[in-house]
């Protein structure tokens, strides 16, 4: 990221990251409780399909509700179907030839005036996210403003990639290498972070000159239709953005193998990220190009303790990035990998810290785990525990959390003694269990830390500088975190994405990112 900003943007300022809001503030605790009821006034609404600024009804509904009590209808929404996917395309076609000649500063400007949107609506954003996906107050907060970031972040970008970039001078010749946009991209947001990574992924493509078609996930269409409310607000042109809920068994496939889609953004599983990727891969009669997939996917991350670790700072870590959000984000620590002259003395601190998290309602402020995402998660994951428990020591949870409301509610699950080679210590759960692992020594929880196929993020307590010489060298993954916690990226701060199994490093949040929704041009002229 650049310390200055081109003389084109000067009056825009260096960027920082979205400070956290404080609840233990009396005005922002009220400001939380009234956007709640704001939000819950609003449940059960109808919502159209957006296509080229045109709302289209179907008579085909997805329904969204509440994960806490899943009786609740928090909107139903218009499905799309293959017809309104194919004037989707049509639509963003018409509409990049217009936008990719709209001046760089120009679209950023429209991201700088989403964010000033979004941070006037914070408390009402995060309500959303706390009532249709199950976040508590923090993890909601902490996505609207990763949420601002993106907008923030990528704007600035796109005014620095906007300056010629250096060339080596040559005489007799003028030479400019521009970044020029790509075409029309299918974006595909995840469920757990249903407004940051949605937000990111557009935002990112728009920026550079791309224009869209977004379709949300079937768990959280309804924050994803309030950023498009708030697009359309600042005036991004009809068609740069086109909002399509609908099946990705038809309406996604459909798209990703569509000759005129240039790339396809997608974060999720490995499953449909490999699916996406080769359905991608084949040309289709009439396509010109190669399309590009941006894909983040899976983690099976692991937090290593040393023998010589600060012990309660690694079980504050293990705790929090296992069991924050319920453990459902492709960053969470799944898998505790502990020095076996310290192994009993974690375990102990950490089941002891979890016995004291704060299972309920995620609206209510002292809820730590709330519900997870979906009744299919729910039963995925307790199906997990039960293998779980064969494989190791139950030492804590292993059991769904009942309450009155039939919420999908698990308890924090750790079980110990686990092998590496065990399905819970290589498979992702995606939920809040944690599996224990003893190493023998430091080497071998390094060859347990890469024992998976995927490559996200990962962290090590040790009080050797060696050792974290060594993980920096050798822990494969995206993000690596020395003496700290597995989660909480930062935009700009710590760009994100990983390997092997777990995407294609897109490194979102960072410097390079803008790059993959573009493509380099040079001019040369004889002089």
């Amino acid at each position: 990221m650049p310390t200055t900003l081109p003389k084109e943007a000067v009056s825009v300022t260096e960027f920082k990251t979205e400070p956290f809001t404080d609840f233990s503030n009396p005005e922002n605790e009220k400001a939380m409780k009234e956007a709640l009821k704001t939000v819950r006034a609003q449940f059960g609404r109808q919502y159209p399909l957006i296509i080229n600024g045109e709302r289209i009804e179907t008579s085909d509904l997805l329904v969204s509700t509440n994960p806490s009590c899943p009786s609740q209808v928090i909107g139903k929404f218009s499905k799309a179907n293959t017809e309104h996917a194919e004037k989707a395309m049509s639509a963003a076609l018409t509409a990049f030839e217009s936008w990719k000649k709209v001046a760089p500063e120009k679209r950023a400007e429209y991201l700088f005036k989403a964010a000033a949107i979004m941070r006037n609506r914070k408390f009402e954003l995060s309500a959303w996210l706390v009532l249709e996906i199950g976040k508590n107050w923090a993890e909601a907060d902490a996505d609207v403003a990763e949420s601002i970031d993106f907008c923030e972040y990528y704007g600035r970008e796109m005014l620095r990639l906007a300056n010629p970039a250096p060339l080596v001078p040559i005489a007799g010749e003028k030479n400019k290498l521009s970044y020029i946009p790509l075409g029309v991209g299918l974006v595909i947001p995840p469920w757990n972070f249903p407004l940051a990574i949605l937000v990111g992924m557009t935002t990112a493509s728009i920026v550079a000159g791309n224009t869209v078609i977004l379709k949300p996930s079937s768990d959280t269409p309804t924050i994803a239709y309030q950023f498009i409310q708030i697009l359309e607000e600042v005036g991004v042109p009809k068609g740069v953005v086109n909002f399509v809920p609908g099946p990705g068994a038809s309406v996604g496939d459909y798209l990703v193998q569509h000759p005129k889609t240039r790339y396809i953004a997608f974060t999720g599983s490995k499953e449909v990220g490999l699916r996406i990727n080769e359905l991608a891969a084949k040309t289709q009669p009439g396509q010109i190009w190669i399309k590009r997939v941006i894909a983040e996917m899976g983690g099976k991350d692991g937090i290593v303790v040393d023998a010589d670790a600060d012990l309660e700072a690694a079980s504050d870590g293990i705790v929090a990035a296992a069991f924050g959000f319920q453990g459902q984000k492709c960053s969470a620590c799944s898998r505790a990998i502990v020095h076996k002259d310290v192994y009993d003395k974690v375990l102990e601190k950490v089941v002891e810290k979890t016995k004291k998290l704060v299972i309920g309602k995620p609206e209510e402020k002292t809820s730590f785990l709330g519900p997870v995402a979906s009744k299919s998660a729910y039963e995925s994951i307790l199906n997990y525990i039960e293998i779980g428990k064969k494989e190791g020591r139950l030492m804590t949870g292993g059991k769904a959390f009942e309450n009155e409301d039939k919420g999908f509610f698990i308890e924090p699950t750790i079980i110990a003694d686990i092998k590496p080679e065990a399905r819970i210590s290589l498979e992702e759960i995606f939920g809040p269990v944690l599996a224990f692992i003893k190493a023998d020594s430091w080497e071998h929880a390094m060859q347990i830390a890469n024992n998976t196929e995927f490559g996200l993020t990962g962290a090590v307590y040790t009080g050797s500088r060696a050792h974290l010489d060594e993980a920096a060298a050798d822990f494969h993954v995206g993000n690596l975190y020395l003496n700290r916690k597995c989660t909480g990226a930062l935009v700009g701060v710590h760009p994100f994405g990983g390997f092997n199994m777990s995407g294609t490093d897109s490194k979102a949040g960072g410097p390079d990112y803008l790059m993959l929704f573009s493509q380099g041009k040079v001019v040369s002229e004889k002089i």
